[in-house]
C-alpha cells in the first residue's frame, strides 16, 4: 500500500474550488497548504505545485458573471489571475522560507520532445535550488486545440517528465467509489487500485463535456498517464485545513499503484523510440558513459542522421559496438559542430550559450 511518507519527489495537484471561493482566495486554506508544503521539504522531499485558479481569480477581479465566458475573455481572466496566483503563492511560503516559481505550460511542451526536455531541465534546475515550482496550463495563450482541458492530466503530465514518485491530487471527495456516493447509498470506497481495467473506468462515470473535462474521469486519465510513469497517484479529499498533513497520517485516499518505478519507465520509454541517428564516442567517453556519466561534446568522434534536439539517437563506441541510447539535446548541424570541444567552448562556437552535456545520464539508457 502506498502512502505520502514513502515519496521523495511528490507533485500536488490543486484545483480552482479549493482554492478560490466566489471569485476570491481562501487565503486561510492557502496558508494551511503552505504549511504542508513547508513540512514536506523538511522531510527531504521534492515538492511540485500544480496549481489551477488563475481564471477563477481574474473573473472575480475583473467582476465578470459565474457564466460560462467566451475563449478571448477566460484568457483574459487568466492573465489577470495568473498575476495574483503567483503572488499568493510567495506570500504564503516566504514567511517558511521557501521561493516560488511560475511555470506556465501546454500539451504543445510535453507532446514536442525539444520543448519537453527544456521544461524538464527547467523543473530540475529550480528543485535543484531549492525552489518550489507552481505549475499552471497557459490558458492566456491555449485554445481548444491545444489545451490539456484540465489541470489533472497536466498533473500527471509533469509527475512523469520530472520523475516524481507521487502524485497527489487533492478533490473535494477522498478518493474513487465503485459508483457516485452522492446518489447510490451503497457506494463502495476503493482504498487502492493495482489495474485501470474497463471495470474501474466505468466507475468513473461519464466526462462532464465531450472534451473530458473535470469529474473523476480525467482523474482516471490522469492515473493511466501517472502509473505508467513510474509514479504512485493519490486522490484525497482537499477541501480540509492542511490536506497532506492529513494524508500523510493516514486520512482516506485511494492509491493508484504504478506498473514500475519512475527511472526504469523512462528508460523503457526512451528505448521504445526509433533513432533518428547515431553519434560515435571515443574510448574514453564509452569508460564515462559506463561510470554513468553524461555524454559531453568532448568525446563525440562522428554523427550520422539529421537528428534534432530532443531527437533519440543511438550511441556507438569507438569499435561500433551499442553502448547506449539516448536523447540528443543538440541538432546534427550543431553536433558536429561542437564535437571534440570542451563544453566551455561551445558558446565561442555556435555563437549562443548551450547545455554542457550533449546527451545528459537522465535521457540515456545504456
Amino acid at each position: 500500500m502506498a502512502t505520502l511518507t514513502q515519496a521523495k519527489r511528490v507533485v500536488v495537484k490543486i484545483g480552482s474550488a479549493l482554492l478560490v471561493e466566489n471569485g476570491a482566495l481562501r487565503t486561510e486554506w492557502l496558508t494551511s497548504l503552505a504549511d504542508d508544503v513547508a513540512m514536506l521539504k523538511a522531510r527531504g522531499m521534492d515538492v511540485i505545485l500544480v496549481s489551477s485558479g488563475s481564471i477563477a481569480l481574474g473573473r472575480g477581479m475583473l467582476n465578470l458573471p459565474l457564466t460560462e465566458l467566451p475563449l478571448e475573455q477566460s484568457q483574459a481572466c487568466a492573465s489577470v489571475g495568473q498575476v495574483r496566483l503567483a503572488h499568493a503563492y510567495r506570500e504564503a511560503l516566504m514567511p517558511h522560507g521557501i521561493m516560488t516559481s511560475q511555470v506556465l505550460l501546454t500539451l504543445d511542451d510535453s507532446s514536442d520532445r525539444r520543448r519537453y526536455l527544456n521544461s524538464r531541465a527547467t523543473l530540475e534546475a529550480l528543485i535543484s535550488l531549492g525552489v518550489v515550482p507552481i505549475v499552471n496550463e497557459n490558458d492566456t495563450i491555449a485554445t481548444d486545440e491545444i489545451r490539456y482541458g484540465d489541470n489533472d492530466r497536466l498533473a500527471a503530465q509533469i509527475a512523469v517528465t520530472v520523475g516524481a514518485d507521487q502524485l497527489v491530487l487533492l478533490s473535494d471527495i477522498d478518493g474513487l467509489y465503485t459508483s457516485n456516493p452522492k446518489t447510490d447509498p451503497s457506494a463502495r470506497h476503493l482504498p487502492q487500485v493495482t489495474e485501470i481495467t474497463p471495470e474501474i473506468e466505468a466507475m468513473a462515470g461519464d466526462p462532464v463535456s465531450g472534451l473530458s473535462k473535470g469529474g473523476m474521469k480525467t482523474k482516471i486519465l490522469a492515473a493511466k498517464t501517472a502509473t505508467v510513469g513510474g509514479c504512485a497517484m493519490a486522490i484525497t479529499q482537499g477541501a480540509i485545513a492542511n490536506p497532506l498533513a492529513a494524508l500523510l497520517n493516514g486520512a482516506q485516499a485511494t492509491w493508484f499503484i504504478p506498473y514500475d518505478n519512475p527511472e526504469n519507465a523512462r528508460k523503457n520509454w526512451i528505448c521504445a523510440m526509433k533513432p533518428k541517428g547515431t553519434v560515435t564516442v571515443d574510448a574514453g567517453a564509452a569508460r564515462a558513459l559506463a561510470q554513468g556519466n553524461s555524454l559531453l561534446p568532448a568525446g563525440v568522434v562522428s554523427t550520422t542522421g539529421d537528428f534534432g534536439r530532443g531527437d533519440p539517437v543511438t550511441i556507438f563506441g569507438p569499435d561500433h559496438i551499442q553502448v547506449g541510447f539516448g536523447l540528443i539535446r543538440y541538432t546534427a548541424e550543431e553536433t558536429n559542430a561542437i564535437k571534440g570541444a570542451q563544453s566551455q567552448d561551445i558558446q565561442a562556437i555556435l555563437g549562443y550559450s548551450g547545455r554542457s552535456a550533449l546527451i545528459h545520464r537522465d535521457d540515456m539508457v545504456l
